[in-house]
Formats: C-alpha cells, structure tokens, sequence
C-alpha cells in the first residue's frame, strides 16, 4: 500500500515537469530581439516565429502615396518589421478644403489624430438612431404634406490636437471646412482581438473608386494601397473598389428599393476622383449651435457634458494639445499629456491610448520602458535622437528622427529621447488603454527604489557614487537640461 502514494508522487512530479518544458518551448526567444509568450498574446491570431526577428529599428517615413482629387494619402509599408511585431498599421491623410475623405471602415480598431487644422468627423454607429432631423423633418412627422430634408447620427467637430477612437467595423468619414489642410495621422490595431481576419489591414469603402496610381519610393505601381498584405510584394497589381461593385445591380436595386441605373452608379466604376473628393460648394449637414458657454468650453477641450450615458452618445475624441491639461509638467523641460480608457471610457473596448509628448529645446525625456504596450511614436514637430536598447544590451536604434517620421518602441524595450536645438514633440499611439511606463532615472525611477547597497554592488562603486546615481537627478520623467546635455545632431 505503500507504494501508492510513491506512485501518486512520482506522477504529480512528471506532469509539472511536463508542463515547465512545455511553457520553455513555447516561449521563443529571438536571437535579435522580440519574446513572444503564445500562451499570452495581446491580441487575436499567433505570430510566426520570424515575425519579431529584426537587428535594427529605422524611424521610417511613409513609403507610398495615393494621389486623390482633394487631397493625397500617405501610407507606412506595413512589412516593415516594427509594424509587424507591433501588429500595426499606419496612414495619413491630408485633406485640402471642401475636401471629403470618402466613407469606409477597416477591420481593426484605430485612433486617429489630428495634426493640423480642423474640421467634421462623422462616424455610423451600428444600432444608434440617426438623432440629428433637420426642422422641416420633424414638422413633416406631424404633417405629411411637408418636404422630407434629412436626418442623420451626430457630427462632431475636430480640431488640431484631437484623438479620435474608432471601434473595428464602424463606418466614418471627415470634411475639411477651412482654407487650410485637414492632416489625420491613423494607427490600426491589426492584431486586436476585434479583428478577426488575418494580421493584414484591411479597409472597406462604401463609395468611390479607391483604385489609382501611388508614388512609391521605387517608382510608381498599380494597386489601391490599403489593402496590404504582410509578406506579399509591395508592387503586385490588384484591383480595389468600393464594396458595391461585387454586387450584383438586381440586388442592389432591391435591397434599397430604387432603380437599376442608381444602384449601377453606386459602384463608381469610372470614378477617378480617389478616396478624397472634392464637394463643389459646401458640405450641407445638421449641426448644433454652440450656446457661448458651450464654445467656450469647447475652446478649452473639455467636453459640454461629462456624462456617458450609453454607447450611442459615448465620446469618441479627446484633445491632447491644451497645455493646462498636460499630466507631467516641467517649466524647464517640456510637458507629457494622456489620454486613455480613464478620461476617454471607450478606450478600454478598443485596448489603445495615446500620448503626447512635448520637449523643449535639449530637454530630455526619462530613460525608461514600456510595461505593457509597444509605443508608435509619429513625430509631429521639431528635431531630437533617440535611442532604443533591447534585452541583450543592445542598441537597436540610436539616431535622429524628425516631423513626419514613425520610430515604434517595442515593448520592454529601454529607450530614451533628447530633443535638438528646435525642442521635439511627438504622439504615441499605445497598445494598452492603460498604458504604464517604468522610468530608469529621476525621482519615480526604480534606481529610487534600490536600496545603496544593492545599486554599489551592482555597478560595483562606492556607496557615494551609488548615492549620486540614485539622487542626483530629483525630476520627474521629464529633465531639464545640464551641461552634460548639448544635443548633437
């Protein structure tokens, strides 16, 4: 009887040794960088082993433009190995005036932010009633005699400075009202759990023509240019259009119950205009009047009501440009402000924040790194170095970056930023709506938390220079510069 506990023993001990050497197989390690853990994805599909596998990090520029009629779109090659571990894509437009970026939905959530000028945002929210009716509609419920005008879901106003968030799957599109272009900066979470598709993104039009010559960094080549696919060539001919052209017309004609030639001329076959279309004289829509105390606060960027009441009337956008909401300030430094699932709920659905960061000439932010997110950082002014260092000690990115560049930091990785003689500013787009950092230097860093000794012994110096190493640099994440911080270009 004995021998039975012994066997019960021996097994438990095979099982957990089982299971330990199955959890080491499964975690791969590259010899250049990235860890991915299956067991613990963030998101949807698995990667394959050589996804994450790269020696060197570039702050890249866009590598292909679509040419449209009111405007030009700029599109980040999605091969490029900081996207692909990111699971991320990256776009942007520029929309000039009376330009109407065509409606269309991806199947990746995204967050758009805008970086220059202003304008409209409409997005369709599946199930939410169409809560904007113009006068003449409503009187025409209680007189049928009356003209029909229009009705629709609410348009919201968007300015520079603005995140927009926009759940996988819903339709929106923007206007540009003013005399000056409309530019939108968009990062697709492609690997999000919403996506239920492959890694690739994907973007669907409901109207227009998307398919048109794009200037690429090789030349020019066919193909609509949103539609990537990781992997494949980026010079492949395929055609695109908008998703009413694979319908049959019969079809069409009866499921919105006009004639065949209106459902024909939903497909835009012969459109040539692009995905951005200029409106001949202005865009007509329903939009409230600002009260003064409404314009006001909407000046301010804080929104006229802070209550969410359901997810038909949840805010979608969040400005990060207002220097009196900044979350870290440093009158010598520069000025860090977030926006995330806290001050912007609908963000805990879709897993992402954002950041955006302002050094002031040399400034330097905290060496540091990303808990639990990789950080997309689009540079939207000025001039600075960065630097990013990977597991092994090694730097996997060390130099200049500037306006209109995107430089990923890769989860856990250390990095660090100093900005040039025009000071630097930059947006980073998250994959975690609670976004955390865990900072190398100043008075919130984990030297801090150290103990003299463990930090002398580590470094192997005295318990004074263990002291200075732990002291001397008393700000927080944001540090003004010393002597030691002359920015060389």
């Amino acid at each position: 009887m004995a021998s039975v506990p012994c066997l019960v023993s021996l097994s438990l001990c095979l099982l957990v040794l089982s299971h330990a050497c199955s959890a080491q197989l499964e975690q791969v390690t590259s010899q250049h960088g990235w860890t991915r853990v299956r067991g613990e994805q963030r998101r949807g599909e698995g990667y394959s082993l050589d996804e994450c596998q790269f020696s060197r990090l570039s702050a890249r520029e866009p590598d292909r433009r679509l040419t449209s009629e009111a405007g030009v779109t700029d599109v980040w090659d999605e091969n490029d190995d900081q996207f692909r571990c990111a699971g991320a894509a990256a776009l942007r437009h520029t929309i000039e005036e009376r330009g109407l970026l065509l409606p269309a939905y991806t199947n990746a959530p995204k967050l758009v932010y805008v970086d220059q000028g202003q304008g409209y945002h409409g997005a369709a929210i599946p199930g939410c009633a169409e809560t904007f009716q113009s006068q003449e509609e409503s009187q025409q419920q209680q007189d049928p005699r009356q003209g029909f005008r229009d009705q629709h879901q609410k348009i919201r106003k968007v300015r520079e400075g603005d995140v927009i968030a926009l759940p996988a799957g819903v339709a929106d599109w923007f206007y540009n009202d003013a005399q000056t272009p409309l530019v939108l900066v968009q990062i697709m979470d492609t690997s999000n759990p919403a996506n239920q598709l492959d890694n690739n993104f994907r973007k669907f039009f409901l109207a227009g023509n998307p398919q048109q010559q794009i200037q690429g960094q090789r030349g020019q080549f066919s193909g609509q240019g949103f539609q990537s696919r990781r992997g494949g060539s980026g010079g492949q001919e395929q055609r695109s259009g908008n998703i009413f052209q694979g319908f049959d017309e019969q079809f069409l004609a009866e499921a919105f119950n006009v004639d065949t030639d209106l459902a024909r001329r939903m497909k835009n076959e012969n459109d040539n205009r692009g995905v951005i279309v200029r409106v001949e004289d202005r865009l007509q829509f329903l939009t409230p009047e600002f009260s003064e105390e409404e314009r006001s606060e909407y000046q301010r960027g804080r929104p006229a009501n802070g209550v969410e009441e359901t997810f038909c009337s949840a805010r979608l956008k969040q400005n990060i440009n207002d220097p009196s909401r900044a979350d870290v300030y440093n009158p010598r430094a520069g000025r860090i402000t977030s926006v995330n699932s806290h001050n912007l709920p609908i963000l805990r659905s879709l897993r992402l924040s954002a950041q955006k960061g302002h050094l002031y000439q040399n400034a330097i932010m905290a060496p540091h790194w990303n808990i639990n997110a990789h950080s997309i950082c689009y540079f939207t002014r000025g001039t600075g170095r960065v630097q990013i260092v990977d597991e092994n000690g090694r730097s996997v990115f060390d130099g200049e970056v500037r306006e209109g560049q995107i430089l990923t930091a890769p989860h856990n990785f250390a990095v660090v930023k100093r900005a040039g003689g025009e000071g630097l500013e930059w947006v980073a787009f998250k994959t975690n709506d609670q976004a955390k950092i865990s900072q190398l230097a100043g008075r919130v860093s984990s030297m801090r938390a150290f103990p003299e000794e463990v930090i002398a012994n580590s470094f192997q110096v005295s318990r004074e220079e263990a002291r200075r190493l732990k002291f001397n640099r008393d700000e927080v994440t944001l540090f003004s510069p010393g002597s030691r911080s002359q920015y060389r270009a």
